[in-house]
């Protein structure tokens, strides 16, 4: 008997590739006033991004702040900003498809070029890329021994949108800020009724100026946001990278009260997807008792979010100091945190350090350096791979012994958890040669943890004859176990 396959075919969107580039953009402060530059916060921010054939374009803007020394030892602030294009290529890139990116500064240098001061900053970007991809799978085959079974297709959809965040708050005796850098972390999102809710927090930093000496502020301010998404419905678990557009830190000094009351204003954008998930009913194996047969495989592999696990952890230890750090140092304040680190799936352990600067005096003078506080840290309740974000909640630093420093900071890290679902089907089968009579008796030794169908694939029989045959057997077998079966009679 001929086999006559049902075949499906159908379109569905998956993430289809993942892109990691660099790029070094610029800016130039030039100003006969800067005698020594100790802080650079730069930010990016990102303005577009599109697929064409076999590129991706991706723009933003640079902005840097930078807090320096004046000609009369004074701390102050000057700003410049860059706008900059870059690409990245790959084969497989097409137009209909959906970029989502993600800008981040890696480092950033200082360097003097006569009277200026040149800022190079290395920008990273983490382009994840969607598109359409053809499935193929049999619903039924006339003329074959099938194993049907409950299938779970997955199809990404993709979401994007914005939002406006507000806080006011007062800081005491505070005259001025000099600089602000703000970290976001997404440490919630999940599709309701038509739209994405997100949640998580802003952490701000600031560098100001309090009774003639530098201080650093903290202040952690949360944010709730619901994107519109025709597709979203309840129960479904998505992943969002949120970035800050526009931040702004405005100061009014109350000097009778001795109060700065601060306003914070921020624009957010959010990207990210989750995935739809259907059973449908699917041939997983097949086989003809009459013929040979040579079958072909779909096998999908589909990264899905199952939420977003939120750790906070204090880590400490020695340092390493860019500058000789002795007794005659007096350590003024660590700003401008960050953290830089890998995340394993294997080991389950975030690596990493915390950097920072620290401005201190010597001898009267003002200077500055770089710190850096190695970290290594578990994440415990993670299943698969994780897309991890970390923030930095104030760093302290001081000398343990001469020469030596030691250094304590609180980190705050979202773990999207990711699990990666399977589906197995068949896709096509054809016939081969002719089998031959089977003999009127067959006896078949079992293996360990060989099923029903197992034993049918291996005589050939139906799973109905298996069990018709051998009605003591239970499956799965423990292995040595005689399977006898007899050809049936024709009369």
């Amino acid at each position: 008997m001929a086999i006559n396959a049902q075949s499906v075919n159908e379109t569905f969107v998956k993430r289809l590739t993942v892109i990691d580039s660099q790029s070094v953009v610029e800016c130039r402060f030039q100003g006969e006033g800067i005698n020594e530059i100790f802080v650079v916060c730069p930010q990016v921010h990102l303005s577009g991004c599109e697929v064409s054939s076999g590129r991706v374009n991706y723009s933003g803007r640079l902005v840097c702040t930078a807090v320096y020394a004046d000609g009369r030892g004074n701390l102050s602030r000057c700003q410049k900003g860059a706008e900059f294009t870059h690409y990245a290529d790959k084969d497989i890139l097409a137009p209909a498809q959906t970029a989502i990116c993600s800008l981040s500064c890696e480092r950033a240098s200082v360097r003097r070029d006569g009277s200026a001061f040149v800022v190079t900053v290395v920008i990273c970007a983490h382009i994840t890329v969607y598109g359409n991809a053809e499935r193929c799978y049999i619903a039924s085959a006339e003329g074959a021994v099938c194993r049907s079974e409950g299938v779970t297709l997955c199809s990404a959809v993709t979401f994007s949108g914005e939002s406006e965040v507000e806080d006011n708050f007062e800081a005491a005796g505070v005259g001025d800020v000099l600089m602000h850098e703000a970290k976001v972390i997404t440490s919630d999102c999940r599709c309701g009724a038509g739209e994405i809710q997100i949640s998580g927090e802003i952490y701000l930093s600031m560098l100001a100026m309090r009774g003639g000496d530098p201080v650093a502020l903290d202040r952690i301010i949360p944010f709730s946001a619901e994107i519109v998404c025709d597709n979203a419905a309840y129960s479904r678990k998505a992943d969002c990278m949120t970035r800050i557009s526009e931040a702004a830190v405005e100061a009014q000094v109350d000097e009778e009260r001795g109060k700065c009351n601060m306003r914070f204003t921020a624009s957010l954008s959010f990207a990210g997807s989750f995935i739809e998930e259907r059973e449908v009913q699917a041939v997983t194996d097949a086989f003809c008792t009459e013929c040979g047969t040579q079958t072909e495989y779909y096998t999908e592999l589909t990264p899905v979010c199952e939420g977003i696990k939120v750790y906070t952890e204090r880590v400490s230890g020695a340092c390493a100091v860019g500058a000789k750090i002795d007794y005659g140092c007096s350590f003024k304040v660590a700003t401008s945190p960050k953290a830089e680190c890998t995340y394993s799936a294997d080991t389950g352990m975030l690596e990493g350090a915390v950097a920072c600067v620290l401005i201190y005096t010597r001898d009267g003078e003002t200077h500055s350096t770089d710190v850096t506080l190695p970290f290594s840290v578990k994440l415990a309740g993670l299943e698969g791979d994780a897309r991890v974000e970390v923030a930095v909640i104030g760093i302290s630093v001081r000398q343990r012994s001469e020469g030596e420093c030691e250094a304590e900071a609180t980190l705050k890290i979202a773990a999207a958890d990711y699990v990666c679902r399977k589906c197995v089907c068949v896709a096509e089968i054809t016939e081969e040669e002719s089998v031959q009579s089977s003999p009127a008796v067959t006896v078949l030794i079992s293996e360990a943890g060989d099923t029903l169908w197992d034993i049918a694939k291996k005589l050939k029989r139906s799973p109905k004859d298996v069990t018709s045959a051998c009605p003591d057997l239970n499956f799965p077998l423990g292995g040595g176990e005689r399977v006898v079966i007899y050809r049936p009679k024709i009369i």
